[in-house]
């Protein structure tokens, strides 16, 4: 199982992004699109209780039928810091992950690759710990600055740092609907990533990888703190290092 340690404070998540960065791969352009597995991971909390959730679910890249899907439920162990939300996450996506029986293939992300201040959101961090292709389709655009794509689905505009860089693109979909925010997280390209993520949402805003990882995990959530409720505990089964997880499929 990949684990990691929870850094001490800010300033030690801050370094380990900082070492962990230069291990990022940008120089492959990634599996082939509808080809393979793709797996979406997402994370929800419930906050009063500590408590968090991922899934995994692994789709038919070229039919988008579901393959494998596992859980785990763990502990928040780092707090809320806008560009360190990785640290709160990873642990149990990374259970998750490690709970699958299929090869995850492509990894999507709820969040952000090089579309981060440090350059080194989610899908950077997941990339480099499992060593798997990472793509980040994001709902917002965090601190970037873009112009509007155009209307049709396949429009793009990019999203643009500071310093002039394209740190990924605002993406349409699906016509006349708001885009998404595509980033490179590890081992994939943008161009690639960008068209992952339209080959993945053929009917809505938001990826089927996204959608479905979204679904197992609020219920997941639900019955953990059920199960939490029953027992007049917090206690989950895992901790931030070692969450309890459940497979599907």
């Amino acid at each position: 199982m990949t684990t990691i340690r929870t850094p001490a404070d800010e300033a030690e998540a801050r370094a380990v992004q900082d070492e962990l960065r230069g291990r990022v791969v940008l120089d492959e352009v990634g599996p082939a699109v509808g080809t393979g597995l793709v797996t979406g991971v997402d994370v929800a909390y419930d906050d009063e209780r500590d408590i968090v959730v991922a899934a995994a679910v692994v789709l038919d890249a070229a039919t988008l039928a579901v393959v494998d899907e596992a859980t785990a439920v763990g502990r928040v162990a780092f707090p809320y810091v806008p560009g360190l939300l990785a640290f709160r996450e990873i642990p149990t996506v990374l259970a998750a992950l490690d709970a699958l029986t299929s090869d995850p293939g492509l990894v999507v992300c709820d969040g952000y690759g090089r579309a981060h201040p440090r350059r080194f959101g989610l899908a950077s961090h997941l990339g480099v710990l499992t060593g798997l292709p990472v793509i980040g389709v994001a709902k917002n655009p965090f601190t970037f600055s873009y112009e509007q794509p155009g209307p049709r689905r396949g429009d793009f505009s990019p999203l643009v740092a500071d310093d002039g860089e394209e740190v990924g693109r605002a993406l349409r979909t699906q016509d006349g609907v708001k885009p998404v925010f595509v980033s490179v997280g590890h081992r994939t390209g943008l161009d690639a990533a960008c068209a992952h993520t339209l080959r993945l949402a053929p009917d809505f805003r938001i990826p089927e990888t996204t959608r479905r990882a979204d679904t197992l995990c609020r219920r997941a959530l639900r019955e953990a703190v059920e199960a939490a409720g029953s027992t007049g505990t917090t206690e989950t089964g895992g901790t931030a290092e070692t969450p309890e997880t459940t497979r599907g499929n």
